[in-house]
């Protein structure tokens, strides 16, 4: 949610930073909104308080003995003209929320303009890229059975998949040790809900945009998250924290739910896109000052788990017509797929400033007995963990069409080495 004093303030401002997402064309509505409601208020709180007054004067001139019809007639046409305005005022309510709920958050200065992944800014690009004597293999022909497509798909339907085996040992040891690793960053690991309220969604910018991308249980009122940022910035909904609680950060694992609307024909083959898959997430809460340290330090940690991993990466900088609509900034970290001869987005960090709290109403006072102000969040994977797998097999990938192995997950339960298939 954006912040209607500084729309109020900076319209013109607030147009222009909208309008490198596409969007602000709703900002002189939100305006005419607002002002209306404040004309209204005022003059309700009038009409009450002289609605009142008469009141008290028909009971005195009652108890008197004398004729109150005037009054009486007064207080008939004060409350229908109350009536009327409060009906108008709980209309113009509902139409102001309404728009400033559809509004993205304003993306930072330094996001580049453009609205595709083409747009994005090229930061950096990290490891060398495999060279392969032989015919290069994708996932599925290196995993073989291990990743079974067929049966999933009498099961459960199209973009579902049964992991087997050694890809089940090499997806928790690759969570283990994420968690591990975050957790030696400052971050707690919680294994939160999968199912949560529309609130929630709505709290973190899911909704009302995402709606056609959420599996929704419409009897129980609840909704499959589609990342764990969801139930985690819902940790300190309408909380008010402390000074000195803060930076407080988290690292979820859990099983994602995407509908993957309009994505037909994209990355069907295999794991990349599928309905279902687990991920560890991190989620910080800091202070405003801190957010853009904040953002950095949550991308070296996925550079790091990256390069740890030994997989080629590039990291880009999101263009502002791409963000998602909480977002003022994201990194994506793109790894190397040999089988695509390209970068694939494997993880990605956000700053999202004050939008998300504004939305689930966390802040935080900066001092004792400071009047307490919203906080700033951040979001960014650790570990997909089905395309992690992807990468690697790929670029770990050998002649006999074996895939060896990082070592630092072997003492987490991964093979060393996994097929033939």
């Amino acid at each position: 949610m954006l912040d209607l004093k500084l729309i109020r303030s900076e319209p013109e401002r607030v147009k222009a930073a909208l309008a490198r997402r596409g969007a602000g064309e709703e900002i002189d509505r939100l305006l005419e909104l607002d002002e209306r409601r404040r004309q209204l208020l005022p003059e309700i709180e009038g009409a009450r308080a002289d609605r009142k007054r008469e009141s008290e004067k028909i009971g005195a001139l009652k108890k008197a003995g004398e004729d109150a019809a005037a009054q009486m007639e007064a207080v008939r046409q004060l409350k229908a003209r109350l009536e009327e305005m409060e009906g108008e005022l709980e209309k113009v309510e509902s139409d102001l929320n309404e728009v400033a709920a559809s509004l993205p958050n304003l993306p930072d200065p330094s996001s580049p303009d453009g609205f595709t992944d083409e747009d994005a800014e090229l930061i950096r690009e990290v490891g060398e890229l495999p060279q392969f004597a032989f015919e290069v293999k994708d996932h599925v022909q290196l995993a073989g059975e291990s990743i079974d497509l067929e049966s999933a798909a009498r099961v459960s339907g199209a973009r579902f998949a049964y992991l087997k085996g050694d890809l089940v040992m090499l997806e928790f040891a690759l969570v283990r040790w994420a968690l591990e690793r975050l957790r030696e960053n400052g971050h707690e690991p919680v294994v939160p809900p999968i199912l949560v309220r529309e609130e929630a969604l709505f709290g973190t910018g899911f909704l009302p945009g995402d709606r056609d991308q959420i599996y929704e249980l419409e009897k129980d009122e609840l909704f499959l998250a589609g990342t764990s940022e969801v139930p985690l910035a819902g940790l300190h909904a309408n909380q008010i924290l402390e000074a000195g609680q803060l930076p407080i950060r988290y690292a979820g694992f859990s099983s994602c739910f995407r509908r993957e609307a309009g994505a037909a024909g994209r990355d069907t083959h295999g794991i990349f896109r599928v309905h279902q898959f687990d991920k560890v997430e991190m989620f910080s809460f800091v202070e405003p000052k801190d957010a853009s340290d904040e953002h950095d330090r949550i991308l070296a940690i996925e550079e790091e788990i990256l390069t740890d991993l030994g997989l080629p990466y590039r990291v880009v900088n999101v263009a502002a017509g791409d963000l998602g609509g909480s977002a003022a900034k994201k990194y994506d970290c793109e790894a190397w797929i040999p089988s695509q001869n390209r970068y694939r987005e494997l993880t990605s960090c956000s700053n999202t400033t004050d939008f998300q709290a504004r939305r689930i109403g966390c802040r935080y006072r900066p001092e004792p007995g400071a009047s307490p102000e919203f906080a700033n969040t951040l979001n960014g994977t650790a570990v997909a963990v089905g395309r992690t797998i992807i990468a690697l097999l790929e670029n770990h990938q050998q002649a006999d069409g074996s895939v060896a192995i990082p070592a630092v997950l072997h003492p987490y339960g991964a093979p060393s080495r996994i097929g033939p298939p």
